[in-house]
């Protein structure tokens, strides 16, 4: 039981940024996509012409290597080349440990030098001037790439937008806080290395985007699970200022949630404690560490976890009172979840899902406030004991943070909110899978694996599920016998994501009408499904009552 609530808890688990570390020459560039070249700031690239029509660029770096010294810290500018740089296959993947079992990776090997973003555009000049997207991968901070065929962004450029996935630096990697490392930056802080990739990245958008026919001013950032949470960072930090016109987070936010960064001089001293516990007593000599070695030391239990501080610059102080202030960068928002977030074992563990265990766990939970809980979270059957463990689970794991986020947002922000519920299951898996299952976080599991964790049957959509979907790319999952209803889902969501993308509106032609949620006397919530259809919020207070609860 052990290692799978290790792995539930890694799942809980980027105007003025760097004027010197991140000052590169903002050359203009001319329109050369027709060639399937174009002009970066660094030097010309070349990519491929795929068969739809869209060009992609793959591997093309956004910060020089963060390697030798320059581990642990802020991206640094990359330097100029000459000739053209082959851009044709992905960059290698940030370090990090297999977690997940529903990751494919397309990616040129693993490598502390991980700094590139992956292009795709219908564009056949730089004049076209079309929307761009954004997209961090999830994976609890620990895991995930830009390569991973479900992020690919060849079908939502066929949709007229320009499409990029980010790496950024992961775990200790991404994350490590000490008191060197404060000392000697040029901001006094340290920590938040994933973050400052990220916002790296949207700077490079904004000098570079142009040459692939992207508009600069119509940047929308978008991710899922850690993606998510990641959006609502870049949110929150007052470097993003002109970098983000719009946002999507599916399932996951930085607000009062297991990830929250916690106070700088709190992360120096866990900073300090696993350096003492690998032997390493100077700055120097945890950078002359194989990343290998590093890696490994950092995933053992008790090791991390490595998570984002509140350093006085990315973070002048939380996410939730930056939201809650109304200091954040303040974008159309479109985000939601999904129905089956978390199964209920998060909550039960292996114990039967009965209506006595469930109330017990609850209590076991919740103490004095347990019959709260119980009233908000009803049952009087072991079926309605299911349904309500699975629901807390969910909304313990991600769900409530993902929404007090947006109800943040749409207090403070006076702009448009856009909710949702995802709550498509997944099909069968193809026959070809024989007897598998799914497993934690999505993956599959062989059932002649006597080691694997096999996770109950999902009535809902679970937690990732929206990904391909709303991407437009079910055909690169192979796990799954997808139906013509599957498709009809994917193309609306994909539909409505883009309309967003472009407009700052997910509504359009053919499409149900998406009501925003901070709009009118009720809160409206749009429930993705084969039916698509807007409904007044039916939870709030399960919410209200988890927020009292965070609050205590």
């Amino acid at each position: 039981m052990q290692h799978i609530i290790t792995l539930l808890i890694i799942m809980l688990t980027g105007l003025q940024l760097m004027p010197v570390a991140y000052a590169q020459n903002n050359k203009k560039t001319s329109g050369t996509l027709a060639s399937n070249q174009a002009k970066t700031a660094n030097g010309l690239v070349e990519g491929t012409l795929e068969e739809s029509g869209v060009r992609s660029f793959k591997g093309v770096p956004f910060a020089a290597p963060p390697v030798g010294d320059l581990r642990w810290r802020e991206p640094q500018p990359v330097k100029n080349w000459q000739g053209i740089r082959s851009t044709k296959k992905f960059g290698p993947r940030a370090m990090q440990l297999a977690v997940f079992g529903d990751m494919g990776f397309r990616s040129d090997g693993m490598s502390e030098d991980c700094l590139y973003l992956n292009v795709w555009t219908p564009a056949k000049s730089e004049k076209e001037k079309l929307p761009v997207l954004v997209y961090f991968y999830g994976g609890g901070f620990v895991a995930g790439d830009g390569s991973e065929a479900r992020y690919d962004g060849e079908s939502m450029a066929k949709k007229g937008i320009v499409a990029i996935t980010v790496n950024y630096r992961l775990g200790a990697f991404g994350f490590f806080a000490h008191p060197e490392l404060t000392k000697e930056s040029p901001y006094r802080s340290s920590g938040n290395y994933g973050y400052m990739d990220q916002n790296a990245a949207l700077r490079w958008v904004q000098q570079n985007i142009a040459a692939f026919g992207g508009d600069p001013s119509k940047v929308t950032i978008a991710g899922e699970s850690a993606g998510s949470i990641s959006v609502s960072a870049q949110m929150a930090t007052p470097l993003s200022e002109g970098l983000i016109a719009r946002a999507i987070g599916e399932s996951g936010a930085l607000v009062n949630s297991g990830l929250d960064p916690v106070p700088l001089s709190v992360a120096e001293q866990n900073g300090v404690k696993f350096a003492s516990s690998i032997g390493a007593n100077t700055l120097a000599e945890l950078r002359a560490i194989p990343a290998q070695q590093l890696l490994e030391a950092a995933g053992k239990q008790g090791a991390g976890p490595f998570v984002a501080t509140i350093d006085g610059y990315f973070f002048p102080q939380s996410p939730t009172a930056i939201f809650a202030a109304g200091e954040q960068v303040k974008v159309p928002l479109l985000a939601g979840w999904n129905s089956e977030e978390m199964n209920y074992m998060y909550v039960m563990g292996q114990e039967k899902p009965t209506l006595e265990n469930y109330k017990k766990a609850v209590r076991r939970l919740y103490g004095e406030r347990a019959d709260e809980v119980l009233k908000v979270y009803a049952a009087s059957t072991d079926e309605e004991a299911l349904q309500a463990a699975t629901d807390l689970a969910g909304d313990r794991f991600i769900a409530y943070s993902t929404w007090k986020w947006i109800d943040l947002h749409s207090q403070t922000a006076n702009e448009p909110v856009y909710r949702y519920l995802f709550s498509r299951p997944r099909p069968p898996m193809v026959p070809e899978m024989g007897n598998a299952s799914s497993g934690l976080a999505g993956g599959v599991v062989k059932e002649e694996d006597p080691n694997a964790f096999k996770m109950p049957p999902a009535s809902g959509a679970v937690h990732s599920a929206e990904i391909e979907y709303a991407m437009g790319n079910l055909d690169y999952n192979k796990v799954y016998d997808w139906t013509p209803e599957d498709y009809k889902v994917s193309e609306m969501m994909q539909s409505y994501f883009a309309n967003f993308i472009k407009t700052g509106n997910p509504n359009g032609k053919g499409l149900p009408t998406w009501p925003a949620a901070n709009k009118g006397d009720k809160v409206q919530v749009m429930h993705l499904n084969v039916t698509t259809v807007a409904k007044p919020e039916l939870n709030r207070a399960r919410y209200e009552l988890l927020d009292k609860l965070q609050a205590k």
